[in-house]
Formats: C-alpha cells, sequence, structure tokens
C-alpha cells in the first residue's frame, strides 16, 4: 500500500522539528510540511479546511465543534501551551495599577475567540472579578488593520466590542494613548524600553502565573491538532497514528533540551530553569493525550461557553477522535 501524500501544516516548533525533518515519520503517511505563523494555519484552516493535517486554534475548533460544522477531528495533541498573565500590556500613564482598573477601560483584543484572550478573560474574572463586560473591548489586527474574526460569532448581550477605527492597528492606538490597554498572545511592537508608556500589567508575571498554576494547575492550552474529517473517514486509523507521531517527536525534542552538554537552545541556564519547570509542574510538564489534560480541558471548555464563545458547554469526547483516548502499551 503506498503512503498516503498529506499536507500539515504547523509553527516551527522544536517539539515539531523532528516530524518536519523527517527524523520522525507518521505511520502510513508520506507528509509535505509548511511552516506557517498560527494566524495564517488558522485562517487558511477554518475558512477552507486547505491543509489536511493542521495545528488549530482551540478556541475556534471549540466554536466549530460547538456548530457542527467542524471540518476537522481533533487529535489531543497540544502544540502550543503558554501561561498567559504576560499578554495584559498597558499604558503605564493611565493609573492602572492592578487588574480592577481595567473596568470602564477600553481594552484591545485582535479577536475576541483567540483562545489566548479566552484564557486571559478567565483568569481576570475568577482571579481578580473583572468581569468581560466591565471592559469596552475595541477589535482590530496588532499590527496591520482590518484583522477579521476568523469564524463569524454573536457575543452575549452586555459584551461590547467595537471596531478599531479603518486604518488603524491595535498597536498604533495604544501608541497613541486611544486605548488604555490590549490583550493577546503576540507581543505588540510598541513593547518596547524605547516606550516606557506600554509595560505590562502584571510586573512580574512569571511570579503572577506560577500563584495560578500552584491553585489551578492548569498549564494553559493554546493549539491542538486537526485532521481533515474527509479523511479521517475514509482511514479511521489516522488520527492514531498522528497521536503517536507527535508524541515520538516531543520525546525527540524533550532529550535534546535536557542534554547539557552542548545547550541546543539559545537560552542562558537552561538546566536550570527545565529543573524549576520539574519541581513545579512534574517530570513531563508538557504532556499530551486527553487524561493528563482533562482537568485543564475541561475548565477551559466551561470558560469558552461561559464567555458566550459556545452556545452550549462542548464536552472533551466531543472534540477528539475516539482511538486518541487510549494508546497501546508494552
Amino acid at each position: 500500500m503506498s503512503k498516503l501524500e498529506l499536507s500539515v501544516a504547523s509553527v516551527d516548533y522544536d517539539r515539531v522539528r523532528p516530524l518536519i525533518d523527517g527524523t520522525v515519520g507518521i505511520d502510513g503517511v508520506a507528509p509535505v510540511f509548511m511552516t506557517l505563523d498560527p494566524e495564517e494555519i488558522f485562517f487558511r484552516a477554518f475558512r477552507h479546511a486547505e491543509f489536511d493535517i493542521a495545528e488549530l486554534s482551540l478556541s475556534s475548533f471549540t466554536i466549530r465543534t460547538d456548530r457542527g460544522d467542524n471540518p476537522y477531528v481533533g487529535v489531543p495533541v497540544f502544540p502550543s501551551r503558554a501561561f498567559r498573565h504576560s499578554g495584559v500590556y498597558i499604558r503605564t500613564d493611565r493609573g492602572i495599577r492592578a487588574p480592577a482598573d481595567l473596568e470602564g477601560r477600553k481594552v484591545g483584543l485582535a479577536e475576541y475567540q483567540v483562545t489566548a484572550n479566552v484564557w486571559i478573560r478567565a483568569f481576570l474574572e475568577d482571579d481578580f472579578g473583572v468581569a468581560p463586560a466591565s471592559i469596552h473591548w475595541v477589535r482590530g489586527g496588532v499590527e496591520e488593520p482590518g484583522r477579521p474574526e476568523k469564524i463569524p460569532i454573536t457575543l452575549p448581550q452586555g459584551v461590547d466590542v467595537a471596531e478599531a477605527p479603518v486604518g488603524h492597528s491595535l498597536s498604533e492606538l495604544l501608541l497613541a494613548g486611544e486605548i488604555d490597554a490590549l490583550i493577546g498572545p503576540r507581543t505588540p511592537s510598541v513593547m518596547t524600553a524605547a516606550k516606557p508608556q506600554i509595560g505590562w500589567l502584571f510586573p512580574d508575571p512569571r511570579s503572577a502565573a506560577i500563584e495560578n498554576y500552584r491553585r489551578t494547575k492548569n498549564f494553559p492550552i493554546m493549539h491542538l491538532i486537526g485532521v481533515r474529517r474527509t479523511l479521517v473517514e475514509q482511514h479511521p486509523w489516522l488520527p492514531a497514528a498522528v497521536l503517536k507521531a507527535f508524541e515520538h517527536a516531543k520525546a525527540v525534542a524533550f532529550s535534546k533540551l535536557a542534554d547539557t552538554s552542548a545547550s541546543k537552545v539559545m537560552l542562558p541556564f537552561v538546566d536550570q530553569q527545565l529543573r524549576e519547570a520539574q519541581d513545579l509542574m512534574g517530570h513531563d510538564f508538557w504532556p499530551y493525550g486527553v487524561s493528563a489534560n482533562r482537568r485543564c480541558l475541561e475548565y477551559f471548555l466551561q470558560q469558552h461557553h461561559k464567555q458566550g464563545l459556545s452556545d452550549r458547554l462542548v464536552t472533551i469526547p466531543e472534540l477528539f477522535h475516539p482511538t486518541t483516548f487510549e494508546v497501546a502499551r508494552i
């Protein structure tokens, strides 16, 4: 049987690179990799289902699952995870000293549905009592004007979202003082030492994130892997093969990260930072699979529904192909 030639779209991560360079293969597949920015992958995948296998936004994937028209079947591989306390940027000259000071302010975001923004709104409300409806949201491109929501959404009554002025990016508006803050996964270009009027809401976002993790045990999931639904209908073995391959690639990447004889990343003190992460979060601090991520996924799905992005509470079995809930053991 000849292998399936399938397109695979992903960001160029260390944990995916063994697949990209061919060190690790996908059983039965001859992959054609495209390494792209996440915004491009998500737009092309959810607008036109262009890729056979793709890294996908967890939030947008949940929206399409809720609506029953998801062109992809989920695989519990989570190539992107991040604590997002560093994703709240403020004007330092507006008297914003604590999360509660965001109430009544104009806060920019690229898309309301972005997964990072779901997580940020979740901790703002759960930990600090700042409800989404208490903020005046301004939507637009962070660096380029005119960014649309990749999937059209209808938000709950009381949530105020205005469009950014035509021809202006959120970075421009933040620098000009037309908005008071900005949230999102991508650091805005105006967040530089040369512009001291722009800073983080949390002066020490790492400590804030660690405190949140100690209470919740959530290492926020941003993205998952999806396989085109029409392919899975023809080849039901494919999701499990994809999970196996990504697990293997992650193991290869971790072994390189842990090799301190010659550091594989341009980050000083990587051995100490690796030990600190494992002391806090366990040896496998970046787990794939459903069982190790059930608490995190359930919390996200609850928040997604609470914030009005899904009309009902989507369940974990709806997200992932049934063959990926357990793996063979020897």
